[in-house]
């Protein structure tokens, strides 16, 4: 399945992408900055955000730090190894520049190894650029990787199941479509202290078009639901032997969340036999959002930990040279953990100059 190509802003596009290395086997972008939100208007003062997803990310940041020095923090400093090593190893496999200036725009942009992507594609490992492509982004560049393209259908057809199970029997399109534009932001702490909580709503009443151009072939060609399209409706088939078919379909990732709250200690019972009892318990849908909630929890933390280092010269202070060697210093980045999860790395040295703002923040 290839998700539609570009169809507006195709100039301003070219233009932004002619800036990076080519070698991409996805790029799209996404967000307030191209598809607009109910309630909010002047989408050209938004940041515009992007995604690309590389096959040697080594090879690909070797370029771009030739080409767009600027774009990183210090830790452009320890070469496109020690970044390529940030990125694929911590948080959510994603390495993001942010607040980069680019035609007369701002924009961030975030790179993934194709491998990572399809890891979390198909498991829904961190449910991060996973979740992002639940929702209408505009691709601009996807190759013929036959992996790639099955993943990224596998990972629409896991967000309606998933929706459907946290649905009642009878629901609307907008119903569904809600739940799915929320699930990568359930258990984001980002929504709790920053972000607008009728954010999903806003998304979802404002591109309903996108959304049924996204959906509507899996909801016509899926057994286990009657897809009224003109009267905008839906129909499920809520019995015991239809929610474990639908939880056996689930990612893995999710399947393990949902047996590491129903498990009891000690029993060790296998996944099947677990997503049996939950198919038959009337509180199942509270437990398919307890279980997302549980991956995104953690892989938005830990990106948003990772951030604080990745974020470039405009965040962290403008730093065109490296630090002068008789100001050096190594310090460990303290370590926070999340239901015994590591939530950045452990004894991970950095060599920073002492008067950057950088070692105050990370050492106090």
């Amino acid at each position: 399945m290839s998700l539609p190509m570009l169809q507006s802003n195709s100039g301003l596009m070219r233009r932004i992408l002619a800036h990076f290395p080519r070698d991409l086997s996805l790029a799209f972008a996404y967000g307030s900055g191209l598809f607009g939100q109910t309630g909010h208007t002047g989408l050209r003062n938004n940041m515009l955000d992007f995604v690309f997803a590389v096959d040697d990310p080594v090879t690909w940041h070797t370029m771009n730090i030739m080409k767009n020095p600027r774009h990183y923090s210090f830790l452009r400093f320890f070469g496109p190894k020690h970044v390529s090593k940030i990125q694929n190893n911590y948080g959510a496999g994603i390495y993001y520049n942010t607040l980069v200036p680019c035609d007369d725009r701002i924009i961030k942009y975030g790179v993934i190894s194709t491998g990572t992507l399809i890891e979390d594609l198909l498991h829904w490992k961190n449910l991060y650029i996973a979740g992002r492509l639940h929702k209408p982004v505009k691709i601009l560049i996807q190759n013929e990787n036959g992996k790639l393209q099955n993943a990224l259908a596998k990972n629409l057809k896991s967000a309606v199941i998933t929706a459907f199970l946290m649905l009642p029997e009878s629901f609307t399109e907008e119903e569904l479509y809600v739940r799915i534009a929320g699930l990568s932001y359930s258990g984001d702490f980002r929504m709790i202290i920053g972000e607008d909580r009728s954010k999903v709503m806003n998304i979802v009443t404002a591109n309903m078009e996108n959304f049924q151009r996204l959906y509507n072939n899996i909801l016509q060609e899926c057994p286990q639901v009657v897809y009224k399209q003109q009267l905008g409706k839906l129909e499920l088939d809520k019995s015991p032997e239809g929610q474990f078919n639908q939880l056996m379909a689930l990612p893995r990732t999710l399947q393990q969340e949902i047996t590491r709250l129903v498990d009891q200690p000690g029993k060790n019972r296998d996944v099947e036999e677990i997503l049996l009892q939950v198919a038959q318990d009337p509180d199942c849908g509270l437990l398919i959002q307890q279980s997302v909630a549980g991956i995104v929890k953690s892989s938005s933390m830990t990106q948003s930990a990772k951030g604080i280092l990745t974020a470039g010269s405009n965040l962290v202070g403008n730093v065109q040279n490296p630090p002068d060697p008789c100001e050096l210093q190594k310090f460990h980045l303290k370590v926070s953990t999340i239901n015994g999860k590591s939530l950045f790395v452990s004894y991970c040295y950095f060599i920073v100059s002492k008067s950057h703002p950088l070692t105050k923040m990370l050492t106090s």
